[in-house]
């Protein structure tokens, strides 16, 4: 298989099993250091992966968000809510407009490697809070990237419309071992268990019947 793909990696659940389900054609492995609570906690998850898989991985500091954007997750631990993705308190989470910034970034980078696809693992149940994850964002941005690069690249999300338990289901099935992944949005020495992308990442692996390794505080 031509390895023509570039993909976003957090370091995360959506992310890792992205990378493992398209490894054969990633050519290369974008993480980005926005100053968020938890990308000190991502990032080495997804240098560890690509380093198995012996994908070039590089980081990219977005400095400037943690300074001029407002987000709890650019606030520090304690600004981050207890709950479900679902409850109200859930999109002081959302930094604005983080995935059209990071996927522009991308397809620069994409094109200036000469790759034609982006992949990035954005799912179904990232909608109900986060505009930039849900289906029209993404075809209006892929729309955007063909027009606007000589080689058409294209953003390839094709985890929009599944769940994290589907997502879960697949990354059992490719082997991957979540207890080497990070999701916990206040970004301690392990994962605080109340958070929205915890509650979330507990109910995925329950659901898929998957036993959680991931140490949680409660």
């Amino acid at each position: 298989m031509t390895k023509d793909s570039l993909i976003i990696v957090s370091g995360g659940m959506d992310s890792i099993t992205l990378l493992y389900d398209r490894k054969d054609s990633i050519a290369l492995a974008l993480s980005f250091d926005y100053g968020s609570n938890h990308n000190s906690r991502e990032i080495p998850y997804a240098q560890l992966h690509c380093q198995r898989l012996g994908i070039r991985h590089i980081v990219i500091p977005l400095d400037f968000m943690h300074q001029y954007f407002t987000s709890s997750l650019l606030e520090g631990a304690e600004a981050i809510p207890d709950g479900h993705y679902a409850d109200e308190n859930m999109k002081s989470t959302v930094v604005p407009f983080r995935n059209g910034i990071m996927l522009s970034v991308a397809i620069g980078i994409a094109e200036s490697n000469g790759l034609k696809k982006v992949l990035i693992a954005n799912h179904g149940g990232d909608h109900a809070i986060y505009p930039d994850c849900r289906p029209d964002f993404i075809s209006a941005i892929n729309k955007a990237a063909m027009s606007g690069t000589y080689l058409n690249v294209e953003v390839d999300a094709p985890y929009t419309n599944i769940s994290k338990t589907d997502i879960a289901r697949r990354g059992v099935a490719l082997g991957i071992d979540y207890s080497e992944t990070w999701s916990c949005y206040k970004g301690g020495a392990v994962h605080c268990g109340t958070c929205g992308t915890c509650v979330e990442r507990k109910e995925a692996l329950h659901d898929a019947g998957i036993d959680d390794k991931t140490e949680y505080i409660s």
